[in-house]
């Protein structure tokens, strides 16, 4: 493995750099055979790493150094990667999924003037993300973590002569910088703890320290803070929605395979130090169980099929931070990896969907094209049942897995989270009732232009469409006769962890558990029979954004006016304070006391500079003068000495 382990993130920075320099070149043929053939070959690498890694029977991790890159005084940084079980699941999801929404966007954005622009832009992407999952250290990690921030706003903003694009690119840029500080903060924590930023040794130190030690719960609040802004939690979320500005392809590159994960893996990677700060966990379940609630309630009255989806990420993303808030790594890791692939098919079946439309997104424009785009429907309601939680489809275990574990903790919590479980469904069937059920509602034109689209955008939803219906059996429960396969796969990474977790057990017994799995899938199927009767039977069609809204939906439907008071209690102020120093501060009193400065020489220099006129007896005369002067001076010392 150490002579290919650097080839999987190299290969897309390559793609990178001769799409980027050959764009004007090379024909978009061959720009779309580049960039997707990089992240092939990366994926094919990837599987030779997780076979490698999954064939050892004392599951070691390998670390590869390549060089000490920072040494400063006892402190050393390599640069050096790590391949262990939770890393090599990463690299399979990132480049397996990357490659899928590649292929796609051959096809999806062949007409761009950008093409050759947005695959270099795809590729970078991949090569940050990888670099974030494959660091074996903190510094590393935190390389690639800034890198997908960058990437993200190029690709947000792709289409920047849009300024509503533009400005969505700035939004997701400088709410992922507040988050990216805390970070930063907390691993100067670390290294002032621990000595070092290597997993290895901090984690090994970590483990000998009490539970409730305050030090870890800084360090691990200032973690979480940047796992707020990466993964869009309470309250660095609103840019997420906004992120859809960018091409759909970007919309499912951000939201399934690889930046809003980052904050997941880093927790999950970090879980020794999340363990033994119960305070912070505690934390993370209540954030994320009020992210998930406040996403779904929002998602159930947009007219944006993108927005929909967004929000519901958001709200998924949630279920996994209340997962890792619970100590159910093993469960939050394993919706991310269900949730790479639903969320995938439906941000790509909702471009197909957008392409068949002519670019339309509002669904109240939609409607009826069940029979027109029969693969974009039939993968998309996979989709839909798999992100909905019903069996036997990959949504239904992980999701179910975490819930199972969040009522061994709580009670209440568990009910919170089948309740947001049915809103999830409920306004996903939304969603597919209101675009491919009753009648087109779109114009003429638009009606004339709808057909199914090209293969290389069906064929990526067709094999998304089949990992969402396979992808939950590698972590069947042992109640339903499963092996929980991934769960001892990880089990190495979360081994400490759990070993503290078994302090204080909880168990659910078989009986419960079913019961748990039956209140959740009727739960699920009330709301999907509740948006069946709805949208379906009843026809019913949101209301134009200019009539009026219930009070609640009203409110929902604004979002909950959150960018609103954001803007006016922090930019809007902000910006005063801004504005102040520039004309205050700035103008008045740093330019003037230099400007001052500058006139007041200029103007002495009038006087003086008269000094030096070149006359031959001026220069005569005011030497005589000078020496007259020096003879007085002289003549009042001898005189004041006498």
């Amino acid at each position: 493995m150490n002579n290919y382990i650097w080839l999987i993130p190299l290969l897309p920075l390559a793609g990178f750099i001769i799409n980027g320099l050959g764009r004007n070149a090379l024909s978009k043929g061959a720009i779309g055979f580049i960039g997707s053939t990089v992240v092939l070959l990366a994926f094919g690498l990837s599987i030779a790493a997780f076979l490698q890694i999954n064939s050892d029977p004392a599951h070691k991790a390998i670390e590869v150094t390549y060089f000490d890159w920072i040494h400063v005084g006892s402190l050393t940084i390599p640069f050096s990667f790590l391949v262990d079980q939770l890393s090599v699941i990463m690299l399979l999801i990132i480049t397996g999924v990357g490659f899928l929404i590649h292929v796609y966007s051959v096809g999806y954005m062949h007409d761009d003037e950008g093409f050759g622009k947005f695959f270099s832009y795809l590729n970078l992407f991949i090569f940050f993300m990888l670099l974030l999952v494959l660091g074996s250290n903190y510094v590393i990690m935190f390389i690639g973590w800034e890198g997908v921030g960058l990437c993200s706003y190029l690709l947000i903003g792709f289409w920047y002569s849009n300024a509503a694009y533009s400005d969505a690119a700035k939004k997701a840029f400088v709410m992922n910088r507040i988050g990216d500080l805390g970070f930063l903060i907390g691993v100067f924590v670390i290294i002032q703890t621990f000595g070092s930023v290597t997993f290895s040794e901090v984690y090994d130190r970590a483990s000998l320290m009490h539970p409730y030690n305050p030090t870890l719960l800084l360090i691990t609040l200032l973690l979480f803070v940047g796992a707020t802004g990466k993964s869009a939690q309470i309250p660095l979320f609103t840019w997420l929605p906004d992120a859809m500005a960018g091409p759909t392809p970007v919309s499912a590159l951000i939201h399934a395979a690889t930046m809003v994960t980052a904050g997941v893996y880093m927790i999950a990677r970090s879980n020794i130090l999340f363990t033994l700060s119960p305070v912070t966990m505690h934390i993370i379940a209540v954030i994320g169980l009020a992210t998930i609630v406040m996403a779904a309630i929002i998602a159930m009255t947009q007219t944006d099929i993108k927005k929909v989806l967004a929000y519901s990420t958001v709200s998924q993303l949630g279920y996994m931070f209340l997962g890792l808030g619970v100590g159910a790594y093993t469960g939050a890791f394993f919706h991310v990896l269900t949730h790479a692939f639903f969320k995938a098919l439906l941000f790509l079946g909702a471009g197909s969907v957008i392409h068949a439309v002519s670019g339309e997104q509002d669904m109240r424009k939609m409607g009826g094209l069940k029979g027109k785009l029969p693969v974009t429907f039939i993968t998309m309601l996979i989709g839909t049942l798999a992100i909905s939680g019903l069996p036997p489809f990959a949504g239904f275990f992980s999701k179910d897995e975490i819930l199972a574990n969040v009522y061994s903790h709580s009670p209440a919590l568990w009910v919170i989270g089948v309740i947001a479980a049915m809103f999830t469904s409920f306004y996903m069937f939304r969603m597919l009732y209101l675009t491919f059920y009753g009648k087109f509602r779109g114009t003429h034109e638009q009606e004339h232009h709808l057909h199914e689209s090209p293969k290389s955008i069906t064929i990526p939803l067709v094999v998304l469409a089949i990992l969402s219906i396979v992808g939950g059996f590698i972590n069947v429960p042992k109640v339903l006769s499963g092996h929980h396969w991934l769960q001892d796969f990880l089990a190495p990474v979360f081994k400490k962890s759990t070993a503290i977790q078994e302090l204080y057990p909880h168990e659910l017994a078989p009986s419960t558990e079913w019961l748990l799995m039956g209140v959740s899938v009727a739960g699920v199927l009330i709301a999907l029979v509740w948006a069946y009767i709805k949208y379906n039977k009843n026809g019913h069609v949101p209301v134009a954004d200019t009539e009026q809204r219930p009070a609640l939906t009203g409110l929902a439907y604004n979002k909950f006016y959150i960018d609103e008071v954001y803007d006016a209690f922090i930019r809007k102020p902000l910006d005063g304070l801004s504005v102040f120093f520039y004309k205050v501060i700035d103008k008045l009193g740093i330019d003037g006391f230099v400007n001052g400065l500058g006139s007041g020489s200029m103007e002495a220099s009038k006087d003086l500079r008269m000094l030096q006129s070149g006359n031959v007896g001026f220069y005569i005369f005011m030497m005589v003068i000078g020496i007259l002067a020096i003879l007085g001076y002289g003549i009042y010392t001898v005189l004041h000495i006498i």
